[in-house]
Order: C-alpha cells, then sequence, then structure tokens
C-alpha cells in the first residue's frame, strides 16, 4: 500500500501559499485493508475514508470511465491495480496532477510543475470533455489565481467552448453550478470567472443575464475590486446591475440562500435611488424594506454595496449617523412620555409612534 499527498495542498505548496486541507491517494488497497488500520468509510460513490486520527481524506486509486451524460455519468473503478499516474490521469488540471510522496518526492506525469512555473491552466487530458463541470471549475481556478499570473491554455478553452457549444452545461445541477460560483465570489478576482465563462460561450444557461455586453461591462467593473471575504456582497452587486424580474430568475435559476437573494433584491431596487437616500422620507422607507431595525448588519452591509455603486463617502457617513439616531429611538420611552402627557399608547398605536420617532429623527440626522 503507498499513500501520496495529491491536489490542491501539492498545487498550493508549490505555490506558497497556505494549504489548508489535504487529501492523499492510496494505491494497492482494498477498502476491507482500509478498514482494518481504522479508516472510516465516508465515500458512497468511491472509496474513500478519513484517518483514523487526523480525519482528513485518504481515496483509493481510482479510474473515471464516461457511461452517461453530464458530471454524474462515470463509472468508477477502484481496483488495487490501479496505478497514481491513472488516478493522476483522471484530474481536472495538469496543477492539481501532481502528486508528492510520504518523503517529500514529487511525482508529475503530467508536466504540472512546468504549468506552475508558466502559469498555465491546462486539461490534463482529452476526457476533460466529459465533465461539463471542469467549465465552471477552470473559470473558477482562473479567477482565484488571476493575481499570480494564469492564463487558460488556448486549447483548453477551445475545449470549453466546444462543450458550451454541445450544451453540455445544461446537464449540471443547479447547487453545484451554485457551488461553484460562489467559490468564484470568495476570490481575489471574481470578476476573471465571468470573463472566463465569456469567452468560452459559457453564460448561457446560468448566467445568460450577462450576456447583455453593457450588463457584463458594468458588473465586472463592480467586482474588480471587491473584497474577496463578502462573497454576498460581490453577489449582491452583480443582482443590482440587473432588472427585478431578472434578479428573481436569477435566484430561481441557481437556487441562491435567501439572505443572498434577499440582499440582490435591496441591491437592485435601490441601485437607481441610492443618491436618493439623503432624503429623510426615501432613507426610512429603504430602511423598513430591508428590516434593519431588527438586521443591523443588513444597513451595514447595504452601505459597503451602495458605496461600490458609487455613493460618495460622505454621503454613506450621514446615512449611518442617520441610520443610528433612528436606532435609538425607543419605545418604552415613547409610551413614557406618552403618559407624562396624559396620552396613553398602546397596540398598533406604539409601533406608529416608534415609526414617526424614527423618521423624525432620520430627517434631523441629514438636516
Amino acid at each position: 500500500m503507498e499513500v501520496y499527498l495529491v491536489g490542491g495542498a501539492v498545487r498550493d505548496q508549490l505555490l506558497g501559499k497556505a494549504v489548508h486541507e489535504k487529501d492523499y491517494v492510496v494505491v494497492g488497497a482494498t477498502p476491507a485493508e482500509m478498514l482494518a488500520q481504522g479508516y472510516r468509510q465516508v465515500g458512497k460513490d468511491f472509496p474513500v475514508f478519513l484517518h483514523p486520527e487526523s480525519n482528513e481524506e485518504y481515496a483509493l486509486a481510482r479510474t473515471e470511465r464516461k457511461s452517461g451524460r453530464g458530471y454524474t455519468g462515470f463509472a468508477v473503478d477502484a481496483d488495487p491495480s490501479v496505478t497514481l499516474e491513472d488516478d493522476l490521469l483522471r484530474r481536472d488540471l495538469t496543477i492539481n496532477a501532481i502528486a508528492q510522496d510520504l518523503d517529500g518526492q514529487l511525482i508529475d506525469p503530467y508536466n504540472g510543475l512546468q504549468d506552475i512555473e508558466s502559469r498555465t491552466l491546462r486539461h490534463v487530458s482529452p476526457a476533460f470533455v466529459e465533465d461539463p463541470l471542469r467549465i465552471l471549475r477552470v473559470a473558477r481556478f482562473a479567477a482565484r489565481f488571476a493575481k499570480d499570473g494564469f492564463q487558460v491554455a488556448p486549447e483548453t478553452m477551445q475545449l470549453m467552448q466546444q462543450m458550451s457549444a454541445a450544451g453540455e452545461l445544461t446537464e449540471l445541477a443547479n447547487e453545484r453550478v451554485w457551488h461553484e460560483t460562489v467559490k468564484a465570489l470568495r476570490t481575489a478576482s471574481p470578476a476573471t470567472y465571468f470573463v472566463v465563462l465569456a469567452k468560452a460561450s459559457a453564460l448561457a444557461p446560468w448566467f445568460v443575464e450577462l450576456e447583455d455586453e453593457l450588463t457584463q461591462e458594468i458588473v465586472l467593473q463592480r467586482l474588480s475590486d471587491f473584497p474577496s471575504d463578502k462573497p454576498e456582497l460581490a453577489f449582491a452587486l452583480w443582482q443590482g446591475e440587473l432588472t427585478e424580474s431578472q434578479v428573481t430568475e436569477c435566484c430561481e435559476r441557481l437556487r441562491v440562500p435567501t439572505e443572498w437573494r434577499q440582499l440582490g433584491r435591496l441591491a437592485c431596487r435601490w441601485h437607481a435611488a441610492k443618491h436618493e437616500l439623503t432624503n429623510g422620507e426615501t432613507l426610512h422607507d429603504c430602511l423598513n424594506q430591508a428590516d434593519c431595525w431588527r438586521r443591523s448588519e443588513r444597513f451595514a452591509k447595504l452601505t459597503i454595496i451602495w458605496q461600490h455603486q458609487g455613493l460618495e463617502e460622505q454621503d454613506a457617513r450621514r446615512l449611518k449617523r442617520a441610520y443610528e439616531a433612528a436606532q435609538a429611538v425607543n419605545a418604552k420611552e415613547l409610551i413614557h412620555a406618552a403618559s407624562a402627557e396624559g396620552q396613553t399608547l398602546a397596540g398598533p398605536a406604539i409601533g406608529q409612534a416608534v415609526q414617526r420617532a424614527r423618521a423624525a429623527a432620520i430627517t434631523a440626522a441629514l438636516a
């Protein structure tokens, strides 16, 4: 039984980047042998095991043979006779097809080291075309490593274009497309994800709104310098350039989570009116619609979105002061004040009084 470190851990190590997860391939073993050594099996479709102490993933070396359409149409063979080279051959990119043995020796049968040196994203074999998800993965890796100077190899881009033209992307599940897209939005260059997909003619059927050249240009500009630790806001910026009906359709198509969907709708709804937010009534309406009274973090998120959409820094500070003044309105204090004047506030009247007080506080703060 031979064990090798593979995939992203080897790649990132060679690029001088932090390694967060380690995956191993085991050659020459059976599931029974792995279980006998205390490993816990977790893979349903193919044998993947967790180390009894580190909980790191150890997968039996395997091959994959195309047996149907889409990214799930594969027959897996994890026989002990499968070699390391066989296992690495099924991987998407050469930079992900480098292994390292336990002595630190690199095994690089498909010239991944050369492509790391030349900053090239290149497919390992013609079998690349068998999995349409790889189009999105290549675009994501291009986004992740854009600032390192990586480019998609022309021959790989040609295969991606052929796959797109053949309609292979329609075979993908919504969840997988969304998963890859979120990962791309977390990178240092999310705009590159869409640039590569556009070049591969792969915006349809999942990102059809970006096929409009003007919309695409603005979205790419918005995302070009957006911080990678706020992917939900990057998504909202993207949605902010669409119509409300397009936002609804896009979110349904990608099965976007509720919080992200709501942020996208708000970014879209208030994009055109962002410069009117320094009007007290307009800001009050916006804060009510966004439920910012109960969810203070949402106001902070919207402010970041508005600033990336063009709201001036001084106006952002004014909005923050107005919001904080309105947030300070206290229902109990209003009830006591009314009581001191011989009036009674109860039931719906309390909420109405709070709304009036908030509106007044906003108007005063913006004056």
